[in-house]
């Protein structure tokens, strides 16, 4: 089969297109004929040697993966033949791919849609659920036009929370089209947000621009405050929320809010799978304008 493999940290040239063997699925695991595998920013992070550690031998890369079971390991439930969405395991920009978590994908999803959310919309619900949110609170997600702050938006206009929305002046019209206020960020955001609200419960930071000052002073307490994005977040005395949750729960509620037609994903451009190239340097941008998918099938 093909897949995407490196042996070596670097730019998006030390990837390449190399013929491997069919993985064969273990305990609790599928193998997936990949449709579709979604880009996330942790990729090219992995790929430049960020996160650090030797590569003893070529690895793939890709975390989430839509496409259709394969092989079924000892363990599992599905069956040969099952749409299915969710994280994938040593790499998903591959032909086929081994998965351990994974649920059936609901009829009405695009293999696009569903290829995008299990790593940021994990993210999303994460951040919720740490923050306890409920209504009637008021929250406030910093980057809410991108791909796990609009997420965040969603599942919280869900759930019935009042949510302000930050975001450049181009991006405005579509955080309000997410159920949110849109509020411009930058100088001047406190007052923006206190004209609108005079209470905030809750600050999601998703963006990572230096808000966080700024949102201590919007809730009155760091407790109220959550980032994945802004490294300084223990000087601001804020969590910091970086460790993933896989579970089938995380997968069903997105899946659930997706079918009830709550949840609207932005989507800004699909590569073949001998693009990945191509689409790790569109992430590094930070300019994609929505989520980067590989078509593979």
């Amino acid at each position: 089969m093909r897949a995407v493999r490196f042996s070596e940290y670097g730019g998006p040239e030390v990837l390449r297109l190399a013929d491997v063997p069919l993985p064969e699925p273990g305990e609790g695991q599928v193998r997936v004929a990949v449709r579709v595998a979604g880009v996330n920013p942790v990729d090219w992070k992995i790929r430049s040697g960020l996160f650090g550690g030797a590569l003893e031998r070529p690895r793939g890369l890709g975390q989430e993966l839509a496409g259709v079971v394969d092989a079924v390991g000892p363990g599992v439930e599905l069956s040969v033949g099952d749409e299915v969405f969710g994280w994938a395991i040593g790499g998903a920009y591959a032909e086929y791919a081994l998965a351990g978590t994974v649920l059936p994908k609901p009829p009405g999803m695009s293999w696009q849609d569903a290829a995008s959310l299990p790593v940021t919309g994990e993210a999303a619900v994460r951040g919720l659920r740490e923050l306890a949110v409920v209504p009637p609170d008021v929250l406030l997600v910093h980057g809410a036009s991108g791909a796990v702050g609009s997420l965040a938006t969603q599942l919280a206009v869900h759930r019935g929370i009042t949510v302000i929305g930050t975001a450049s002046e181009q991006a405005l019209s579509y955080v309000e089209s997410l159920g949110a206020t849109a509020v411009r960020y930058g100088p001047g955001l406190v007052e923006r947000v206190r004209a609108v609200t005079p209470k905030v419960n809750a600050v999601f930071d998703t963006a990572g621009r230096g808000a966080l000052a700024d949102s201590v002073e919007l809730t009155g307490s760091a407790d109220r405050v959550l980032t994945i994005a802004d490294p300084d977040a223990e000087s601001h005395g804020v969590r910091f929320s970086g460790e993933a949750t896989q579970t089938i729960e995380v997968l069903r509620e997105l899946a659930n809010t997706h079918e009830a037609g709550d949840l609207r994903i932005q989507h800004a451009r699909s590569y073949r799978l001998d693009e990945v190239a191509e689409a790790l340097r569109l992430s590094e941008t930070g300019h994609a304008r929505g989520k980067i998918t590989i078509e593979v099938a």
